[in-house]
């Protein structure tokens, strides 16, 4: 049984891709690998951002790192399953904040995981976590704050 209990509110998710499992995704239990999971979820952020305008590293040098990630198993996934990847931000702060993320199989409606990143900014160049910039934050008004 999971230690941690995910759950985010639905309003959160505001972006939504689809991925399939390779066959190279799969561990020696003939399913998903755990680290193949966390491959997809990344990926899925890649198109998140993206699709939102933003740049993993902008030319000064500001970009967003990962601090840390929880992720909760709800069901096996195996090769060439369509996964859709539901993702969303929330408690912001004046650094960063989180990126939620919802897992499911659509042929039988399946939640397969649910994860949490947790990201601040960060320079680069200085190697220091710098503030949020306001560009990002008004990207998603709606979005909560802890600060």
């Amino acid at each position: 049984m999971a230690r941690l209990k995910l759950d985010f509110p639905e309003d959160q998710y505001c972006f939504s891709t689809q991925l399939t499992v390779r066959v190279t995704d799969i561990n020696g239990a003939n399913h998903l690998g755990n680290d193949s999971m966390i491959s997809m979820i990344s990926e899925a952020r890649a198109r998140f951002l993206y699709d939102h305008g933003v740049q993993e590293t902008g030319p000064d040098g500001v970009g967003i790192i990962v601090t840390d990630l929880a992720t909760t198993y709800k069901a096996e996934a195996h090769a060439r399953d369509q996964l859709v990847f539901e993702v969303g931000v929330m408690d912001f702060n004046q650094y960063g904040g989180d990126m939620v993320f919802r897992v499911s199989r659509p042929r039988d409606g399946k939640l397969v995981a649910m994860a949490k990143y947790g990201f601040v900014f960060f320079n680069y160049k200085t190697s220091q976590v710098t503030p949020m910039p306001p560009e990002f934050l008004a990207k998603f008004p709606k979005v909560n704050r802890l600060d």
